[in-house]
C-alpha cells in the first residue's frame, strides 16, 4: 500500500541456525520476476536495507507444477539461486503459518521439488533435498603455490568441501574465496564448506557462501554435501551433527540414498520495506 511515506510491502524476517533471509507473500505483491534480482540487491545489504543472507519470494505453483507452492530466491547479490537448504526450512514454516501448506508438504525449486515436514511444537524443520549429483572425491586443487585436497557434490547447489585439522584456524574468507573462483569450478564456481571430523557423529563447519561471498552462520546444502561426501569415504555414519558457525547445529542424514536435513527454523519479525526510500521498482 501506499502512505505519506511511499509505498509499503509487507515482509516476514526469519533465520535457520543464523542463516538469515527476507521473504515477501508474491499473492499480495505481485512483483515481475525480471525485478526480482534488484530487490535482492536493495534489500539484502545490512546498513542500507532490512540485511539478510537472502531474499525469497512465494507464491502458488502453476498448474501442472507438483508442488504446494513454489519459491524465487535470491542471494545477496542478486544471483538467483537453484536451492538453499536452510532458506528451504524456513520458507516450509512460513508457508505453513501463511496457510499456503500443511505440515507435510512440497516446495517447488529450481532444483526440483523438495519434501517438507514441520514440527511446530518444536520449532523444527525436516527437508528431503534433491537427489545428490555430480561426486568427486579427492580433487587436487593448487590454491596459491599450495595443494589443498577437496571433495565436490551438488546437493541443488555445488559445493566443495574441505577437511581440516582445526576448522577455527582457517581464514575462511581468502581461503574460500580462492577455491570458490578456482578455475577447477569456472564458471558457475562453488559453494566451500571446511570441514573437522570430530567424530563419526559429529562434525564442526564453517562455509564460504557463493553469491553472499563471504563465511555464513550455517549452510544447509553445505552440511548436507559434507554428509554425502563423507559417507562416500567412509568416515560419517548414516546421520551427522553439524556445528555450524553460529553455533547451531544441523543434523543430516542419508535415507535410501537421499539427503535430509533438520534444524531449528525462526520466523523473528514482521515490517513494511519503504519501497520508495529504497528505490525499488514495483513494475
Amino acid at each position: 500500500m501506499s502512505t505519506m511515506f511511499g509505498a509499503r510491502v509487507p515482509f516476514y524476517k526469519l533465520q535457520g541456525c543464523g542463516n538469515d533471509f527476507v521473504a515477501i507473500d508474491n499473492r499480495v505483491l505481485r512483483l515481475p520476476r525480471e525485478l526480482m534480482a534488484e530487490w535482492a540487491r536493495k534489500i539484502c545489504p545490512r546498513a542500507f536495507g532490512v540485511g539478510a543472507d537472502g531474499l525469497l519470494f512465494v507464491e502458488p505453483a502453476a498448474p501442472g507444477v507438483a508442488a504446494d507452492y513454489v519459491w524465487h530466491f535470491y542471494n545477496a547479490d542478486g544471483s538467483r539461486a537453484e536451492m538453499c537448504g536452510n532458506a528451504s526450512r524456513c520458507v516450509g514454516r512460513l508457508a505453513h503459518a501463511l496457510g499456503l501448506a500443511g505440515e507435510r508438504h512440497v516446495l517447488g525449486t529450481d532444483a526440483g521439488p523438495i519434501a517438507v515436514a514441520v514440527d511446530v511444537a518444536a520449532g523444527l524443520v525436516k527437508v528431503q533435498l534433491t537427489e545428490p549429483k555430480g561426486l568427486e572425491l579427492n580433487i587436487k586443487l593448487d590454491v596459491d603455490g599450495r595443494e589443498v585436497t577437496a571433495h565436490f557434490v551438488n546437493t541443488g547447489v555445488p559445493h566443495a568441501v574441505v577437511p581440516v585439522d582445526d576448522v577455527a584456524a582457517v581464514d575462511v574468507a581468502a581461503l574460500g574465496r580462492a577455491i570458490r573462483f578456482h578455475e577447477r569450478f569456472a564458471p558457475a564456481g562453488t559453494n566451500v564448506n571446511f570441514v573437522q571430523i570430530m567424530d563419526a557423529g559429529h562434525t564442526r563447519v564453517r562455509t564460504y557462501e557463493r553469491g553472499v561471498e563471504g563465511e555464513t552462520y550455517a549452510c544447509g546444502t553445505g552440511v548436507s554435501a559434507v554428509q554425502v561426501t563423507l559417507s562416500a569415504l567412509g568416515l560419517a555414519g548414516g546421520e551427522l551433527a553439524n556445528t555450524t558457525s553460529g553455533g547451531e547445529v544441523l543434523t543430516t542424514s542419508m535415507e535410501g540414498g537421499r539427503v535430509f536435513l533438520k534444524g531449528a527454523a525462526e520466523l523473528t519479525f514482521t515490517g513494511e520495506i519503504n519501497a520508495t526510500a529504497l528505490g525499488l521498482p514495483l513494475a
